[in-house]
């Protein structure tokens, strides 16, 4: 081993810094120096990590970067992937990163320990949790109601919200989602028993107070609205969409935005756009319009249903098909009566649908991914179609993470 310090050439894909030999370093910014002991002299490009957990806390992996390199880790995570597949993309976009404190969906975990509820998030490669009394990702509006909730866990634990019922005591173990609805915010609790008035009364009163949009509470037979004073929505377009509990929604107002407008320009003029995985009708309410009618894709029940009931209320073109594209994907000549195809699959990516896809003779398809690996597999079928790489968009959604994003547009 080398007794001069080495420098931090790049950021892995798992957000380690990298040296010219071979060494791996967390927490490391490329211009850093990785002394032989292991510890970091600090380059141009290392900044301190504004959140007080960072380090601890697993959320995010790449606080230490400044907003040139965080930028560069996200353009080399999509421009890499494309590479590996030999894709030939004409074009790379500069990145488009979401801002601190606005992520508007959050997944916790809430444990009790002598007395104690903490919510957080995981330590990183632990199942230990980090009390999260800061965070400089999530809409300050998550952060706030953290507090308030673990009163209310507390009170639901020690039974004075409980009854007398046989879980009054029990472990608090619970899942925690929060989402920002149109209304507020929409919370969902996982794994908390309450039994009784006292207890219905404890978390309406807290949902009164705390200006809840809709409060949900799942005792292991399915999630049961407690507190729901209107049907809470979310805003896709134009169009208010009703929000069942646990439906997929982009992290970002920001990112989200990003994506679309990349699937509005690239899918301008086209009369007939197969949105498929549409899940709420992101995509697809967005591109509806007086001379683009859309055919919104997903297998959800509830997100479907959703998503024509939003149609059917607010006139706009879309229309909806409940169809599970894995087990049963749109086939070539059902494809071809479409001028365009967005399509915005789970992380392991849409091999079976992409084929089809190759198959068929649609002009323009925009694909829509949060994890470029399974999608340069999956671009990879439709260059050996014929398709030829467009353009190619990064989007740093999850900011101060790995997970990277794209939107990318194929055209045959």
């Amino acid at each position: 081993m080398s007794e001069e310090p080495e420098e931090i050439i790049r950021i892995a894909a798992k957000g380690d810094g990298v040296t010219a030999s071979g060494r791996f370093a967390w927490g490391a910014a490329p211009g850093d120096r990785l002394r032989p002991d292991g510890t970091l002299e600090w380059g141009p490009h290392h900044v301190t990590p504004p959140c007080k957990h960072f380090g601890r806390c697993g959320g995010c992996q790449l606080q230490q970067l400044d907003e040139e390199s965080l930028a560069n880790f996200v353009s080399a995570r999509v421009g890499n992937a494309s590479a590996s597949q030999e894709l030939g993309a004409e074009a790379i976009a500069p990145p488009h990163l979401s801002p601190p404190h606005s992520r508007r969906r959050a997944s916790l975990r809430a444990e009790s320990s002598q007395g104690r509820v903490v919510i957080g998030y995981r330590e990183a490669k632990s199942h230990r949790l980090v009390e999260i009394s800061e965070c400089w990702v999530l809409d300050p509006a998550i952060v706030a109601i953290l507090g308030p909730l673990r009163k209310l866990l507390i009170a639901l634990g020690s039974g004075k919200g409980a009854g007398k019922g046989k879980h009054s005591h029990a472990k608090l173990a619970a899942d925690i989602e929060i989402t920002c609805a149109d209304q507020g915010l929409d919370l969902g609790i996982k794994g908390v028993s309450a039994e009784g008035l006292s207890a219905t009364e404890a978390l309406l009163d807290f949902a009164r107070d705390q200006g809840l949009a809709r409060l949900t509470l799942d005792q292991g037979y399915g999630s049961e609205t407690v507190w729901e004073p209107e049907p809470a929505t979310v805003t896709l377009g134009s169009v208010a969409v009703p929000f069942p509990p646990g439906s997929f929604l982009q992290a970002t107002r920001d990112g989200e935005a990003a994506l679309v407008d990349a699937a509005r320009e690239w899918l301008s003029g086209c009369a007939t756009v197969a949105d498929l995985f549409a899940g709420l009708g992101t995509f697809a309410f967005a591109l509806a319009g007086p001379q683009t009618k859309v055919l919104a894709v997903e297998a959800a029940r509830s997100a479907s249903l959703a998503c024509k009931a939003a149609a059917a209320r607010a006139q706009v073109p879309v229309h909806t098909l409940h169809r599970d594209l894995f087990r049963n994907p749109l086939m070539p000549d059902e494809l071809n009566l479409f001028a365009g195809v967005v399509i915005d699959p789970p992380r392991a990516g849409a091999r079976d649908q992409i084929e089809r896809i190759a198959d068929s003779t649609v002009p323009r398809v925009v694909y829509i991914s949060c994890n470029p690996s399974s999608w340069a597999r999956d671009a990879a079928l439709l260059i050996d179609a014929g398709y030829r790489l467009a353009e190619l968009r990064p989007v740093g959604q999850f900011r101060w993470s790995t997970h990277v994003e794209l939107a990318s547009l194929f055209i045959r």
